[in-house]
C-alpha cells in the first residue's frame, strides 16, 4: 500500500508540516515520487511515525529518536548500541524520577502547612516559600 502526502499524514494522525519536519530532521527517509512530482509513503514509514509518536509520548526528544533511529537503521552493532542508548536513558529517567519525588514531598509539606481557609489574607505556603529562598 502506498500513500499521498496526505493520506499518509491522516493515516499516521498527524498533519503534513510534521511529516516534511520529520523528513528535514531526518527521522524519515526522503520519500520517492510519482512521476508528477507527487511524494509516495509506504506502510513501513506510517510503522515508523508511529514509532516516533510513542518515543514522544514516553518523553524522548526528537534528537534521542533520531539516534535511536540511527542504532535501528544500521545493520552492524545494533545490539551494542542499542544498550548504550538504553543504558543512559534510564540513568535519566531515574534522576527525573528522584527529581519527581523530591517535588512531590515538598508539596506534600507544603500543603501541610495549610490550614485550608480561603479567605486567610496571609497565605503559609506562599510565606514558606519566600522563606526557604
Amino acid at each position: 500500500m502506498s500513500y499521498r502526502i496526505s493520506e499518509f499524514a491522516d493515516k499516521c494522525g498527524v498533519n503534513k508540516e510534521t511529516i516534511r519536519y520529520y523528513e528535514r530532521k531526518k527521522l524519515l527517509q526522503v520519500p520517492s515520487r510519482t512521476d508528477a512530482g507527487y511524494r509516495i509513503y509506504s506502510e513501513d514509514e506510517v510503522k515508523r511515525v508511529g514509532f516516533i509518536k510513542r518515543m514522544q509520548e514516553l518523553g524522548f526528544s526528537l534528537n534521542e529518536i533520531y539516534k535511536l533511529l540511527g542504532v535501528v537503521d544500521k545493520d552492524e552493532v545494533r545490539c551494542e548500541d542499542m544498550f548504550a542508548f538504553v543504558s543512559k536513558k534510564e540513568e535519566e529517567v531515574r534522576k527525573q524520577i528522584n527529581d519527581l519525588m523530591r517535588i512531590e514531598n515538598m508539596l506534600k509539606d507544603l500543603k501541610q502547612r495549610c490550614p485550608d481557609e480561603k479567605s486567610l489574607h496571609a497565605c503559609p505556603i506562599i510565606e514558606t516559600l519566600i522563606e526557604e529562598e
